[in-house]
């Protein structure tokens, strides 16, 4: 909803840091060129700022993650035809009415999974990567190597206070600390997919 406001440029810049490593690691996965996932990237956060001015998105037809995903699908389809590549298939009974492009859904990665698969393992990690994005800007730059070593790297506790110097007790209160912050982070991304 806060999108609506073009004036608004911490929600359009917070928007942006959150997904435009999805949409263009999707558009990569599904074969484009990087200049064209880049292209895949300014197009859909424009579309997403025309309808978003319209009102385009309602929550009672669907969620923000499946507009998202409708709108990322078009964008690509589009990088398709600009390459002179017919239009894959459409998806029947999607969200009709929110564009008069239909989305297509077998767009194929190097692995052969399809447009769906891709989209979900890329949402689950970027709701991780935007998560310690923000986590980043929360914590100190200590307490975040401290959880990065024990956490995310796996190293025991041990490990790490010989590594970086630092008590056993300041391993753990970060691990906690940092480990709160991240849950809480999470938790915003989630539920904004709604």
């Amino acid at each position: 909803m806060r999108l609506g406001d073009w004036k608004d440029q911490r929600s359009w810049d917070e928007f942006y840091r959150t997904y435009w490593r999805l949409i263009y690691s999707v558009a990569i996965k599904s074969g484009l060129r990087e200049d064209e996932a880049w292209d895949v990237v300014q197009e859909t956060v424009l579309t997403i700022a025309k309808q978003s001015l319209r009102n385009a998105y309602d929550p009672e037809r669907g969620s923000f993650k499946m507009w998202l995903w409708n709108v990322t699908r078009w964008r690509i389809n589009d990088q398709f035809r600009q390459r002179g590549k017919a239009p894959l298939p459409a998806t029947a009974g999607e969200n009709p009415g929110q564009t008069t492009r239909e989305p297509v859904d077998n767009v194929p990665d190097t692995s052969g999974n399809n447009f769906s698969e891709i989209w979900e393992r890329e949402w689950q990690e970027n709701v991780m990567k935007a998560a310690l994005e923000r986590v980043k800007m929360r914590v100190s730059p200590r307490q975040f190597q401290i959880f990065e070593c024990n956490v995310l790297q796996g190293m025991n506790a041990t490990d790490v206070r010989r590594l970086l110097g630092v008590s056993m007790t300041q391993v753990y209160l970060a691990k906690h600390r940092v480990g709160s912050v991240l849950k809480k982070e999470i938790e915003y991304i989630r539920a904004q997919e709604k």
